[in-house]
């Protein structure tokens, strides 16, 4: 397997991985917190290797998923308190925490390859030559580390799946079917935190994030349907790594950071161009919404004057700028759809209803 294949295969591996306890994340409205868990994990490696001396101790990885969870604990903390939001918690843990490592690093490890830029940057195209040997076969480390941690988030999503449903969308229903929304909290952190620690030594903390966040959010705005959802982020995390790596190496830039790019992009023209949900659909539909009002409003005037002694004049087109306050412009389409939809029709000067158009005159008078 040449270099290139193992870094896109290793890229969309980690990109599975952390999508699927993303979407949860983001359901909960707790997409910071992968943030503050990715960066505040170094304080757990800092500290696990300052009692163990060892940068292949396994008490390091162990630190890090511990130091996690005790992120996600200092923050609720501090918003169960009343006395702040869960925002600004968050401000203050993982800022604290980090600049704690950054600290222990510059004065205790600088003569060890333990150095910030690793952990927020990371370098995919260096992970092929960090390699072990599997079942006779010579393999990347973070394939194999990854691979575990997708199998791992998976298994957990299957075993799961009901309790983290029902805990993310009715909580108080959860308690009172007796399951411990608390408990599958804390579980659902504990894979944040250790797909962060196995995933950010070969792609950063930043890609991390974006891979935890973007995708999740992205297939938000295109479906209702939790499976859906899920599959819908795997994908767009995928192709975000497979896109980044290739634009990376065209342009010569960092593969994470492209990668991380290529996930904001794709939730841009998904923000933008979502069928129901993006802006352009919005502003669609609120011209749709505003062009039906100005045709119930045109029925029901029509209807209001129709037979009466002034209808010549209150059922004048011209009438309905000086009526209904409208630009000439606006009333001209608005006339001219109602005849387009068989609404109206003009006798002489004069616009007539149709009986579709009493009827839906009436039905408009009913909402």
């Amino acid at each position: 397997m040449s270099p290139q294949l193992e870094v896109q295969l290793i890229a969309v591996i980690i990109a599975a991985a952390c999508t699927l306890p993303g979407v949860f994340l983001v359901l909960r409205r707790m997409a910071m917190l992968s943030d503050a868990i990715s960066h505040t994990v170094l304080l757990g490696i800092v500290l696990a290797y300052l009692i163990s001396g060892n940068l292949s101790s396994p008490l390091l990885f162990a630190g890090a998923v511990a130091m996690g969870v005790l992120t996600v604990w200092l923050v609720e903390l501090m918003s169960g308190s009343r006395m702040m939001h869960e925002d600004a918690a968050i401000g203050l843990v993982f800022p604290a925490l980090f600049s704690l490592a950054v600290l222990l690093i510059s004065r205790f490890a600088g003569n060890v390859p333990l150095d910030t830029d690793s952990v927020l940057l990371g370098e995919l195209a260096f992970a092929p030559f960090d390699r072990i040997d599997l079942f006779g076969l010579s393999l990347p480390r973070a394939l194999v580390v990854g691979s575990g941690t997708l199998m791992l988030n998976l298994i957990l999503l299957v075993l799961f799946y009901k309790e983290l449903k029902l805990a993310t969308f009715d909580p108080a229903l959860a308690t009172t079917l007796g399951f411990a929304p608390a408990l599958i909290h804390y579980g659902l952190m504990t894979s944040v935190s250790l797909t962060a620690v196995t995933a950010f030594d070969a792609v950063g903390s930043i890609l991390v994030i974006a891979l935890m966040v973007a995708p999740p959010a992205t297939a938000y705005l295109l479906t209702d349907r939790l499976p859906r959802m899920i599959l819908l982020s795997v994908a767009i995390g995928i192709a975000s790594a497979l896109s980044g790596y290739w634009l990376a190496r065209w342009f010569d830039v960092s593969i994470a950071g492209t990668m991380a790019t290529m996930t904001g992009i794709a939730f841009l023209l998904t923000f933008l161009f979502a069928p129901r949900r993006g802006i352009v659909a919005q502003i669609r539909q609120q011209q749709i919404n505003r062009e039906r009002f100005a045709l119930q409003m045109l029925t029901l005037h029509l209807l209001n004057h129709e037979g009466t002694r002034d209808a010549n004049v209150e059922c004048h087109p011209r009438h309905l700028i000086e009526e209904l306050h409208w630009p000439a412009a606006f009333a001209g389409a608005i006339v001219r759809q109602a005849e387009q939809h068989g609404l109206v029709q003009r006798l002489g000067d004069m616009l007539v209803l149709t009986e579709q158009g009493r009827l839906f005159a009436a039905e408009a008078s009913v909402r």
